[in-house]
């Protein structure tokens, strides 16, 4: 295996279960997903993949440097809605954060296991709509139906794949 591959699976693999474990909690889990989601384009980069792949782990990491930073933004000035004083449209600032860590897990170029695990936290986000109530609830809860649709597409993909693939 040359060095390349490797340095391939090992950013992967990093960047995929920061992605996975910094989900748990969106806050203070924007210190994993951030890093994570550039060490996955970087590893899906290195792995000479197709340019669509590596087009879209580059576009869900921009997508999450823009949403952290808003995020981050809105935390140093006292968030937004109940006594804050800007309304709850201020939390779709936050919507490029939640829809590139989605493209990220599930998008052409993950693996297998990252569209497993991808499933439990797209579930994981659906709870959350149910514990967190208005617009930000709302959109926890579509960005996890979106993430188990595109994860469950995704697996069904590469299941098919490995079916339809020759053993030499």
């Amino acid at each position: 295996m040359g060095t390349r591959n490797l340095w391939s699976k090992i950013l992967t693999v990093a960047g995929g279960m920061g992605m996975a474990v910094g989900a748990f909690d969106p806050l203070e889990g924007s210190l994993l997903i951030l890093p994570g989601s550039g060490l996955l384009a970087l590893g899906v980069w290195l792995s000479q993949a197709e340019r669509q792949a590596v087009a879209c782990k580059v576009c869900a990491f921009v997508l999450i440097v823009i949403g952290v930073g808003a995020m981050w933004g809105l935390s140093a000035v006292g968030g937004f809605g109940g006594t804050s004083g800007r309304s709850g449209w201020w939390g779709l600032l936050l919507l490029p954060y939640l829809i590139g860590w989605s493209m990220g897990i599930w998008g052409p170029g993950s693996h297998l296991w990252l569209a497993l695990l991808g499933i439990v936290l797209g579930l994981w986000w659906l709870w959350l709509a149910f514990a967190v109530a208005g617009a930000v609830g709302a959109m926890c809860g579509i960005i996890g139906a979106l993430t188990v649709g595109g994860c469950i597409y995704r697996v069904v993909k590469q299941l098919k794949a490995r079916a339809t693939t020759p053993v030499a």
